[in-house]
């Protein structure tokens, strides 16, 4: 069932493309304005990506589910009634809605799913990405040759009714779900950066690239992001967990969607031009739109038929191996596109391998995003991961445009791209799927991804499974921000983690109510590890860090002699001033230690005597002893 609405979501995205050659006429607009269509619904897929999956982690993910498929239900109807282009555009929008429902989805997978099905599963979800798109393409050409436009607006619409009916009746609501306030200012701040980026993305092409209005769009755009990080870091439930996201492990994933996102894009826009453009200009099939439509088929069918595969490649070798095979494909694929592009057979055959690879690389990310984050997170964190994946498509379709508008040539009175054109979107493709491949090796020797590391799995599926919510604080009863509060069963098997916010607090999933380890870490904290109670019935008392870790030494010279109020001052080998202290009676020094790094630890007596030592820091108490020598000249 959730495969299902991924798909259908998935078509809205694509299902108008072939049309917009005619909606102009149609709608007695410009070929500018019908292009709204289509990046009215990029742009609200982009925005209520990350909102509607926090909103899914905060108050149910089936709830989302259907809020989801009811906004692109409405939108199917305002289309299908509407013949202005303002209220298209709004239908439009609407639609695109839905695709927040895909990163729910595969969170819904995790909740409900065993652990040995879970790949399968959640390949099939982000399959429903490419076969949707793929299948958009020949259906829209079929309607259009037999039926009125409007069609494809009541053919979504009523699909959409009926899943809202099978999603209700089918799919249970998770019981993961860790309320709380949501964030506005952060929705609202990120929905802005958002739009100024994609419509500058989108529209560059016409409005020119070094446009006041592009570069306009584009600066906001970035400055607006600059504004929001510093916000979501001091929210206590920001919408976008920039901790959590600025980890390793999740910012590896997250960076190499981007580039995954552009490799997959530009092979169906460069793949529908070969097999679309006139056989006069040499490497163009000439093909219509049906048909050219249905030669697409093969590449959709490749991400569904490849789901079994990619889910037996990540259970036997880990999804780091299934993301890299991918990614090869696709690198390996588009160098040999460069040369063989000739026929109907070599345009095909290329087009489906790099679908090949691209199915591999997108089942494996969800499971290295849920590999990495708490339960709590899943949602959210993978909304994230798709949201940068239509940033990588985004970006595609704007640099594929741009190249094949800056390389033309005329024929008939037309200027059409050359192949030259689609020779370089190739190089940049097989490029990008490069760098895709560069950033899975380091994840190779990563724990994060192993399988012990996955808490997906049976003991979090049904309806026990619970939410608890506690605080982490020092002695006094302050809270301790960013702490990490790890639980695990009494035989030392993981559950789940958790990151404490700005004031301390942490929600954690359990399979159910009972005693487990709970191990607490913060930074310039001795760590705690303790036996608790947990149930979300009863609140969990607040787990108290008590010992700050302190950087210590004594400084003498080299007859053992203390040097009394000695300065000493910490600095990163960046450069920055950490902090400083004077040495007491017997030549010691106590200061806080600073988070784990590289510093370097300097002494200057009144004597004249100086000395500095590196130092490297990590999760302990440290003591730096230093030795002055003879007085500087």
């Amino acid at each position: 069932m959730l495969s299902l609405c991924g798909v259908v979501v998935s078509l809205q995205q694509t299902i108008l493309l072939p049309l917009l050659a005619e909606l102009p006429r149609l709608l007695d607009t410009s070929a500018s304005g019908a292009s709204w269509l289509v990046t009215a619904t990029l742009l609200t897929g982009a925005i209520a990506t990350p909102t509607v999956s926090r909103l899914a982690d905060m108050y149910g993910k089936r709830r989302m589910v259907l809020l989801a498929l009811a906004v692109s239900v409405a939108g199917s109807l305002i289309g299908g009634l509407s013949q202005v282009l303002p209220l298209l555009i709004a239908a439009r929008a609407l639609q695109g809605v839905g695709m927040a429902l895909v990163p729910v989805g595969i969170a819904i997978m995790r909740d409900e799913l065993p652990r040995d099905r879970v790949p399968l599963g959640v390949a099939m979800m982000s399959a429903t990405l490419a076969i949707g798109a793929g299948a958009g393409l020949p259906l829209s050409g079929l309607i259009s040759e037999h039926m009125d436009w409007h069609a494809v607006f009541w053919l979504t619409g009523a699909v959409g009714v009926a899943l809202m009916i099978g999603a209700r009746a089918i799919i249970p609501e998770s019981p993961v779900r860790t309320g709380g306030a949501f964030d506005v200012r952060g929705a609202i701040l990120l929905s802005v950066a958002l739009t100024a980026i994609l419509v500058a993305l989108t529209k560059g092409s016409q409005w020119g690239w070094t446009s006041p209005t592009t570069l306009g769009l584009c600066a906001g755009g970035l400055a607006t992001l600059v504004a929001w990080v510093p916000l979501e870091l001091r929210t206590p439930r920001p919408l976008v967990d920039v901790r959590v996201a600025s980890r390793r492990a999740v910012l590896l994933v997250n960076v190499a969607s981007i580039f995954a996102g552009f490799a997959m894009y530009a092979n169906m826009l460069v793949s529908m031009q070969f097999l679309q453009m006139p056989k006069e200009t040499g490497y163009g099939l000439g093909l219509d739109i049906l048909h050219a439509g249905l030669w697409m088929v093969p590449n959709a069918a490749a991400f569904g038929l490849m789901a079994p595969l990619s889910a037996s490649v990540t259970r036997r070798l880990g999804p780091q191996v299934t993301l890299i095979s991918g990614a090869a494909i696709m690198a390996v694929t588009y160098l040999g596109r460069v040369f063989w592009s000739d026929s109907l057979t070599q345009v095909i055959t290329g087009s489906v391998l790099v679908g090949i690879g691209t199915a591999l690389v997108y089942s494996a990310m969800p499971t290295l995003i849920m590999r990495a984050v708490p339960v709590t997170e899943t949602a959210s964190a993978n909304g994230l991961n798709v949201l940068l994946r239509s940033l990588g498509t985004s970006t595609a379709s704007a640099a594929t445009a741009a190249i094949t508008t800056a390389s033309v040539m005329t024929i008939g009175g037309h200027a059409l791209p050359t192949q030259s054109a689609f020779t370089l979107i190739f190089w940049l493709a097989a490029g990008s799927a490069t760098v895709t491949v560069a950033l899975g090796v380091p994840m190779l020797r990563m724990r994060e991804y192993s399988e012990e590391a996955d808490r997906s799995g049976s003991e979090h599926t049904g309806a026990d499974t619970q939410v608890v919510k506690g605080q982490v604080v020092d002695a006094r009863a302050r809270a301790i921000r960013n702490g990490v509060v790890t639980v695990l069963t009494r035989d030392g098997q993981a559950v789940d983690w958790g990151q404490a916010d700005t004031e301390g607090r942490f929600t954690v999933a359990i399979p159910r109510a009972g005693d487990y380890l709970v191990v607490t870490t913060a930074d310039g904290w001795q760590p705690r590890s303790r036996i608790m109670h947990l149930d979300n019935s009863a609140p969990l008392p607040p787990i108290a860090l008590r010992d700050r870790l302190t950087l210590t030494g004594n400084v003498v010279d080299a007859d053992g002699v203390p040097f009394v109020d000695a300065l000493v001052v910490l600095t990163r080998q960046s450069g920055e001033v950490v902090s400083s202290i004077r040495t007491d009676h017997e030549g010691r020094y106590v200061m806080t230690r600073p988070a784990n790094g590289r510093y370097v630890l300097s002494v200057a007596a009144r004597e004249g005597q100086m000395g500095a030592r590196a130092v490297t820091l990590l999760d302990t108490a440290y003591d730096v002893d230093l030795v002055l020598g003879t007085p500087l000249a």
